[in-house]
């Protein structure tokens, strides 16, 4: 049965695909480039990245990585460098393609807290051999994210900011209009690609403060005054 996504004060929607974008925010650009060479044990930064990406940095996640508010994150045995990456999400209401900035925006649900649990080891194996590195994103509760909250009770999207604190202590904050490609962009740059469907999420990136988690961990991720998501980290 697909997961079902919480929506504040309504009925809950089932969940589809996760649309991810990467180097959305240019200083976490900076700090995963930082990584590559630098002999760092999760170093997956890109050769030769330099510059902010034109175009949207794309990629997927199953559904099935998805888990709620009160949930845990379970580290399979054998990985070492699970790094939590905290994004705004954008929830689909509508069906999307081929739609101009303001038809996506009319097509939103709402907005949702949501991490983006990373294999750090398994990502760098991979882009060392050259393979795709959908594993390190896709494993069984590498998605955790909040209830929805309906686009009519959010702020504006570029003025709410995320927050994550881990074991009490802040990690990443950033205004969630820092990002390079901004949300009514990437709806219809997405929507040109591929359709987008009611339920859908789209993970529209991560600032910089990414890092490892262990078990025993707690992570609070938050839309300050909008969404809270808790989660506990376990081996």
């Amino acid at each position: 049965m697909p997961y079902q996504l919480a929506v504040r004060g309504g009925a809950s929607v089932p969940a589809g695909k996760i649309v991810a974008v990467a180097k959305n925010y240019e200083d976490h650009r900076r700090e995963m480039a930082a990584t590559q060479g630098s002999g760092a044990a999760w170093g997956s930064g890109a050769p030769g990245d330099v510059t902010p990406p034109a175009d949207p940095v794309v990629f997927l996640k199953p559904a099935s990585c998805l888990v709620g508010d009160g949930g845990a994150i379970r580290i399979p045995e054998g990985l070492a460098n699970v790094h939590w990456e905290t994004e705004l999400a954008v929830v689909l209401g509508a069906r999307l393609k081929d739609a101009s900035e303001e038809e996506a925006m009319r097509a939103v649900l709402g907005y949702a807290v949501f991490l983006d649990m990373t294999a750090r080891d398994l990502q760098a194996e991979a882009k060392k051999a050259g393979m795709p590195w959908t594993l390190s994103k896709g494993l069984d509760t590498f998605g955790p994210v909040s209830e929805v909250v309906p686009a009519a009770l959010c702020p504006p999207w570029d003025e709410m900011r995320l927050k994550l604190v881990v074991n009490g202590e802040m990690r990443q904050e950033a205004r969630c209009g820092d990002m390079i490609h901004r949300v009514p962009k990437l709806l219809a740059y997405l929507s040109r690609h591929m359709t987008l469907d009611p339920g859908d999420i789209v993970a529209t990136g991560t600032p910089a403060g990414v890092g490892p988690c262990k078990p025993g961990d707690t992570l609070e991720a938050s839309l300050p005054g909008v969404v809270t998501l808790r989660v506990r980290v376990e081996g």
